[in-house]
Order: C-alpha cells, then structure tokens, then sequence
C-alpha cells in the first residue's frame, strides 16, 4: 500500500487534534505536518511536499477558500468546516471532499478512500483511466467512475452537466462544460447534437427533422433535440455509420 502523504490545517486546537489522530490511527498514512493557519502551512504546501490536507474554511487571515486556490493540482484538498454553505464554491476549487464538523471516524475514511482512488489513477482532472475505457467526474465530493460506453448521453445545465448512463435512472450530476465534457469523450462514438447535449451516437434508435431517439435500461425512450447547426453533419455520420 502506498503511503499518502497528509497534512490538517485547522486554526481550533481541537480539532486539529482530532483529524491529526485520525490519520495518524490510519494504516497508510503519514501524518507529515499539523498547522494552526494557512501561513504556516504555505510553504510546504506549495512545494508539494503532501498528497493530501485536510483544511479547514473559516480561520483568521487567509481563510481555507483563499488558500485552497493556491494548492497545487498533485495535492487533493479535503475541506473540514462546521459551516455547509461553502459547498458549492469548495466543489469549485477541486476539493475531493467536503466533511462537516464534528467528523466521525468512518467519515474520515470516506475521504481517505476518495484520496487513494485518485493515488491510483483515477483522478478527476485527467478523467480518464490508463485504458480509455472510463470516464471520472467528481459529483458531490465523489470520484464517479463510468464506463464510457454505458453513457448515454450528457445534458448541459448552466455550469452542470447531467450525464446519464446504461442502467441508472438517475444522472451523474458533476461540475463541468460542455465544451470540456466533449473532449473528454471519443469522437467516434459521441456527438454534440445541440448546445445543451451530447449524445451517444450507437445509442441513436430514430431521427426526425428536428430530434433523435436515444434508448438504453432504465431510460425511458428519450427524444433529444437537434439544432440546425449539428443537424447535417449527424445526417452524414449516421449515413456513413
């Protein structure tokens, strides 16, 4: 088992006990630093020296949010706060996880299992296993990890993408763009359609002037809209298909 390399940064003495014990009680772990502030904890941070900080929001000076922008892309950010209105802007700094105070142990290691899903190549940022096979969003503080030929097709929601998957009545909900999620996915097998949908071409059951028919199990038949701009190139990869 690899080691992962952790450090808690918690301005209340308490509670920076607390994590430190847990990680310290944690096979795999290092406890490789405990610090009252972000001040103190910078310089290490920045030179990469951790795979993992447990950091806390609300602290005098450079608040958890401020520094988390700071941290480097090789560090995973575990934020642990007593305030739940950070969620949405901690899912926007990357944050792997998001535990409410006070932590139980089994919380803990939630987070920590989400850690070593990423030490073992299943990061968010790269979205991709070493394969090709899987796609890895992050939804709700989650690695997701989806086939990729099991997606169906993706809804764009403003700055939320919907993917919907073989098999799962319920979408994948993830921060993301449209523009980002179609580079992710190969061009062989998906299309964007319209602005707000990219679909699984091998999914497509019938075309109409305006929508196509995508089904899959546990998805009612779906009509997807087509827009005029994508309308003919469709038409020529399905005629070539």
């Amino acid at each position: 088992m690899e080691t992962i390399k952790c450090c808690v940064i918690d301005d209340e003495p308490l509670a920076l006990k607390l994590i430190s014990s847990y990680v310290s009680r944690t096979a795999g772990l290092e406890l490789a630093g405990a610090y009252l502030s972000a001040e103190e904890a910078s310089t290490a941070i920045r030179a990469g020296e951790f795979d993992a900080v447990f950091l806390d929001i609300q602290m005098p000076g450079v608040s958890g949010m401020e520094f988390a922008k700071t941290v480097p892309s090789s560090t995973r950010i575990i934020f642990v706060t007593a305030y739940s209105d950070y969620a949405v802007e901690g899912f926007r700094v990357n944050a792997i996880d998001y535990l409410l105070k006070p932590v139980s142990y089994d919380e803990f290691a939630g987070a920590v299992n989400r850690v070593r899903q990423w030490k073992n190549g299943l990061d968010a940022l790269s979205g991709h296993d070493s394969q090709g096979e899987y796609l890895t969003v992050k939804s709700e503080y989650r690695l997701v990890r989806l086939k990729i030929s099991d997606i169906v097709y993706a809804e764009g929601l403003k700055d939320y993408i919907k993917i919907y998957t073989d098999g799962q009545s319920r979408p994948v909900l993830t921060l993301m763009s449209m523009k980002t999620l179609e580079g992710m996915l190969p061009e062989r097998t998906f299309m964007r359609v319209h602005r707000s949908y990219i679909v699984n071409v091998d999914r497509i059951t019938s075309i109409s002037r305006g929508r196509v028919t995508l089904t899959a199990a546990e998805i009612p038949a779906t009509d997807i809209p087509v827009s005029d701009t994508y309308r003919q190139t469709l038409l020529d990869r399905l005629a070539d298909d």
